[in-house]
């Protein structure tokens, strides 16, 4: 019985502690795919935020191993992470912040989780420092990345897909075999 509590109990435990990882609203997460460095991207929430900036949050998975690692010696070399939480990393928060007419965005944050949502290490740019002071980059210099994809979401901008047109079926210019049998065979 006491096995069954103790089970019970570290299940309880890893779904509460899962929460943060999964506590989006669904309806929002939207696929982006994976970049150029083969990582996969999603948006977790876009909008308005209570002041009426908008806003994007955006998730990196760590797909390649080596931007992983490199992400990795980072959290180790330049914040003191131990390697065994620096090497529980799977993925990384960015959120984003947008000017009222839509052409510059700033980061806001970037915060790094393990597999069970847990903040392996996080930075808030609130211009509280100079070292945590928000940039603002012209979104056109970053076309087709994800601050610039999460935008469109932000702005209510068109994001579906353009309906793929299908193309009439080919015709054949290869005349259909017919099968002819000669009388009385």
């Amino acid at each position: 019985m006491k096995k069954f509590v103790v089970f019970a109990l570290l299940i309880a435990l890893i779904a509460a502690m899962s929460v943060p990882a999964m506590a989006w609203d669904a309806s929002k997460q939207k696929s982006l795919g994976q970049d150029k460095n083969k990582m996969t991207w999603y948006i977790l929430d876009y909008g308005k935020d209570a002041n009426g900036v908008p806003f994007a949050i955006s998730r990196k998975y760590y797909t390649n191993t080596t931007i992983k690692n490199d992400t990795i010696e980072l959290l180790m070399s330049k914040f003191g992470i131990s390697p065994e939480v620096a090497g529980s990393l799977y993925f990384t928060e960015y959120g984003y912040e947008y000017t009222a007419d839509g052409k510059q965005f700033a980061q806001t944050y970037v915060r790094h989780y393990d597999m069970l949502g847990n903040e392996i290490h996080g930075t808030v740019f609130d211009d509280s420092t100079e070292a945590t002071k928000k940039n603002f980059i012209a979104l056109s210099a970053v076309a087709g990345s994800t601050p610039a994809k999460a935008a469109n979401y932000a702005f209510g901008r068109n994001v579906t897909p353009p309906a793929k047109s299908q193309a009439p079926a080919k015709s054949s210019t290869v005349p259909e075999k017919r099968v002819v049998r000669a009388k009385g065979k």
